[in-house]
């Protein structure tokens, strides 16, 4: 953040209305809060003077110009590495349009399961004009569900107050309210909820509540503390609420995949290289987080194997305050023999005080879960969506193992945004919780993905193979690592004796240094033969050299916190190239030698059905959001949607239309410039196309005989998916000339597409 905090030590609250904060991370008083992907930061005038912003801010904004109600965003430049912070104030429209187009919101609003449910627990539950408190209103639909329904019931005295702190979501929501005309029925705070005060901002406590501040764990977006304030502080003494209540179901499953994911020392026994990023007795110094990760579990049917039934983990009654905390032991019998990996989560709501309306999350091997006889589920209307997934929990180390019918008993705990679990002779939980800054400086926590690539035997034996032909080729060569990579840093040392190695670990810095000060020699190396810069390479000095030149250059390439982005921005290592230019001695041999941006032609309906754009929802017109969140089909004239990452083996329906093409090679021994590219496709199947994914392949020597792949093939990393305005069907055989335009612009690292199908 620039305020000598840690990122990672944040808990996403994405769409949140409350963000609480421990006081002993931060100084001063900040309003922090996330959007889906992106982070803001509202500075309160009385909390926070403005003589003592945080450096990074006082170097970057001209404070004259900034309003008391102006949103600070972080972005992230991933050519450069460096971070800016930009204000969205009500002035500014131009911001707000990339930035909410990267954001969920759209996919969400398409989920018409979730609107019908909704708009039917509304209309079920406001049966009178009344005064009703929206949190978290986004667009305002909800808001707009609750106007309606109280004018349906005669009279004109309800009012909705909606909250939206984020404020370009807030400007939208202005625009929605007015095209709906329904300004005057709802009133717009730009507040998190509890800022609110009963007296001022309402003139009297709410009778109804309503909210749908929930991400695929359920209380990770804050609904515990601001349903707590809310209850406290600014509604009646038995409100009515929708949703009514929640529950969080749980299953024990098998999977190679998931425990792959986790358990990095059995892959590296696995794969028999003689390289250990998890050292027996150092198996807990690189490892993932203890917390649940959202993730498409239908993806995974075909290779699951079930251990249990479902589970009832917790219910959340939300019509009255609900707790902070809570543990509860579960004790469940085994359905099959097996070893369990991973609980795998989801939730049911009741949306209405009846138990007539429900919606779910659950994956599609449990179906309409019943809760009782009674309930009245429409799941099985349910659309793909990817905004709510199912949640997995890893189990520790090589996972429990289980007999059918045997009976095993665990725990589960949550706290106001988290739900964790804890089986026999796994502290994980506990321990991250109390001492969670001393575990941050002594352990690397590296995301599900990384782990899993790093115990890829196939990665492994490339990047091994391209690097010990390329470190034979010098005598004692000078190594800089110009990535994250503690694989090559440590695989450096070890395939050649006599080197020096320099790793830059621009993003680790201090952690990634104390890593290898805990690793080194139990794979044989000596210490002192590696020095951490831990900057970027603009950093990197002839004394750091000792007055030599660079051999090799080295890369993944892989910076951490930039497995959200696009594969190209990855061409950072490019540019860090560049920049060390006038310290490569004149054979240096760079790794990789280049990149390949390649592409190939995709049926995706779900995602394509999922970011549509959007006319009339539940009677509501959405129609003047589109442009602004990057939907696809009915756009503007000049409009197109956005190139977005995205795993594609969670995309639910996918066919190949086309074989993988080029669109273009980045030479790394030239220097980066501005380029642009048209591409005729062939498509070789018949179908209805979608759009385009691109990917990055790493050519990692000269002879073009090794290379990495970044594809829709490989389920570790994210590709770019670019969706047509409409689908489009094509026929085996048949080819479009020009069909694909990009360009690059090596300022900031965008690739630009285009579609002309």
């Amino acid at each position: 953040m620039g305020c000598s905090i840690s990122i990672g030590r944040l808990k996403m609250i994405q769409r949140s209305s409350v963000s609480r904060l421990n006081p002993i991370d931060f100084k001063y008083r900040l309003n922090c809060r996330f959007s889906r992907h992106f982070m803001t930061v509202r500075f309160l005038p009385r909390a926070l003077p403005l003589p003592v912003l945080p450096s990074l801010l006082r170097s970057s904004l001209r404070m004259s110009t900034i309003s008391p109600e102006s949103t600070f965003q972080l972005k992230v430049n991933p050519i450069t590495g460096e971070t800016e912070w930009i204000v969205i104030d009500a002035a500014r429209d131009e911001e707000s349009t990339s930035l909410l187009a990267a954001t969920s919101y759209l996919d969400m609003l398409n989920d018409s399961s979730r609107n019908e449910a909704f708009h039917q627990a509304i209309r079920k539950t406001i049966t009178r004009p009344c005064r009703v408190l929206d949190i978290g209103a986004g667009t305002g639909l909800l808001s707009m569900m609750a106007a309606e329904a109280m004018a349906e019931s005669g009279g004109d005295e309800g009012i909705v107050y909606a909250c939206e702190s984020y404020l370009p979501m807030g400007k939208l929501m202005r625009k929605v309210l007015q095209a709906n005309r329904l300004k005057t029925k709802v009133k717009l705070f730009h507040k998190r909820s509890d800022e609110l005060r009963v007296g001022s901002d309402l003139p009297c406590p709410a009778d109804v509540v309503v909210s749908e501040i929930l991400d695929s764990e359920l209380l990770g977006e804050g609904l515990i503390p601001s349903l707590q304030h809310a209850y406290d502080m600014l509604l009646v003494k038995h409100p009515k609420s929708v949703p009514y209540r929640a529950t969080i179901y749980g299953q024990l499953v098998e999977s190679e995949f998931l425990h792959k994911l986790h358990d990095l020392p059995t892959s590296e026994i696995i794969a028999r290289n003689g390289m250990r990023l998890a050292p027996e007795g150092l198996e807990s110094f690189i490892r993932v987080n203890p917390k649940q990760y959202a993730m498409r579990c239908d993806a995974l049917s075909d290779e699951l194997k079930l251990l249990s039934e479902p589970f009832k983990v917790f219910d959340f009654e939300l019509w009255h305050r609900p707790e902070s905390h809570r543990e509860s032991n579960i004790n469940i019998k085994a359905t099959a023999s097996g070893t369990v990996h991973a609980v795998i989560s989801w939730w049911v709501l009741q949306l209405d005080d009846e138990g007539s309306i429900f919606y779910s999350t659950a994956p599609l091997w449990v179906g309409s879960h019943k809760v009782s006889n009674e309930e009245r589920s429409i799941t099985d209307k349910k659309v793909w969506c990817d905004h709510w997934r199912q949640c997995v929990w890893f189990t520790h180390g090589t996972g429990i193992p289980l007999s059918n019918e045997e009976e095993i008993t665990f725990q589960s705990s949550h706290d106001e945004i988290s739900i964790s679990y804890c089986f026999e002779n796994d502290t994980r939980a506990s321990s991250f919780s109390n001492s969670e800054c001393r575990m941050a400086e002594t352990k690397l926590i590296l995301s599900p993905e990384r782990i899993g690539i790093y115990g890829d035997s196939i990665w492994r034996s490339a990047i091994l193979k391209a690097l010990g032909n390329q470190i034979r080729k010098k005598s004692a060569p000078v190594c800089v690592i110009a990535d994250d990579s503690i694989f090559l840093t440590l695989a450096a040392a070890q395939l050649s004796e006599g080197s020096h190695i320099i790793s830059m670990l621009p993003g680790l810095r201090g952690l990634g240094s104390r890593y290898l000060d805990a690793v080194s020699h139990l794979n044989g190396i000596s210490r002192d033969r590696i020095r951490v810069i831990g900057n970027k390479a603009a950093s990197l000095t002839s004394d750091d050299l000792s007055g030599r030149k660079i051999d090799l250059l080295l890369a993944e390439p892989f910076y951490c916190g930039s497995e959200a982005m696009l594969p190209w921005q990855a061409l950072r290592f490019w540019r860090e190239k560049n920049v060390l230019n006038s310290f490569l001695s004149e054979d240096a041999l760079i790794v990789p030698s280049k990149g390949i941006l390649k592409c190939c032609a995709m049926s995706l309906p779900d995602l394509w059905n999922s970011r549509r754009s959007l006319g009339k929802i539940e009677g509501f017109d959405h129609s003047i959001v589109n442009d602004v969140l990057g939907a696809c089909g009915d756009l503007s004239p000049g409009k197109e949607s956005p190139c977005l990452p995205y795993s594609i083996w969670q995309c639910g329906e996918t066919e190949w239309l086309s074989d993988p093409f080029p669109i273009t090679e980045f030479n790394f021994s030239g220097c980066m410039q501005p380029c642009s590219w048209k591409v005729k496709v062939k498509f070789n199947r018949q179908g209805v196309c979608h759009g385009f994914v691109l990917w990055m392949d790493w050519v990692l020597d000269d002879e073009n005989s090794i290379a990495i792949s970044s594809g829709p093939d490989n389920r570790l990393w994210k590709q770019g998916v670019k969706l047509l305005n409409k689908p489009v069907q094509v026929n085996a055989g048949q080819t479009f000339s020009d069909a694909l335009e990009a360009c690059f612009d090596p300022s900031n690292g965008e690739i630009l597409v285009r579609c002309s199908l």
